[in-house]
């Protein structure tokens, strides 16, 4: 399938091998994991962080497969999480960027186009997240707004 805005098709990548049960050298426990996990939270690192730094310093090579759920469900749980996604709250950040790089520049063309297709991007993605019950209803991003998510 072709990219939504490029018209072209994207490169084929690796894929995790299908497991069911941890690898008998792993010698985290599931508590371990989630303490750990826990841990690196209160550290202000987002899920995405944590896994690396599970996977590389600790050899922790899927959460989901030791504990079986995923990062966020644990943060989820434990009321770490952030009250925006990830991804939408990366998203903000980006358009945020893209503002005030407008700002100074202000003929910068494609630019404008990057800023319109992320602000499409984070509509469609509030929209999936309003249907699954992640975000309120009345929920909006104001522009006003949008500096401070990005902080």
């Amino acid at each position: 399938m072709a990219r939504m805005y490029s018209r072209r098709k994207g490169k084929s990548g690796s894929t995790k091998p299908i497991k069911k049960e941890p690898s008998a050298w792993l010698r985290y426990t599931p508590k371990e994991v989630e303490a750990l996990t826990q841990k690196l939270a209160k550290e202000t690192k987002n899920s995405a962080k944590i896994g690396v730094i599970l996977r590389d310093a600790y050899g922790i090579p899927s959460v989901k497969i030791v504990c079986g759920k995923g990062i966020t469900q644990i943060l989820r749980e434990k009321k770490l999480a952030a009250e925006l996604p990830e991804d939408l709250l990366n998203l903000i950040r980006r358009s945020v960027k893209i503002q005030k790089h407008l700002e100074e520049n202000h003929k910068d063309q494609s630019a404008r186009r990057g800023l319109l297709l992320t602000t499409s991007k984070i509509g469609r993605l509030t929209k999936y997240y309003k249907d699954q019950g992640m975000l309120p209803q009345d929920w909006t991003l104001d522009t006003k707004s949008l500096r401070l998510y990005a902080e």
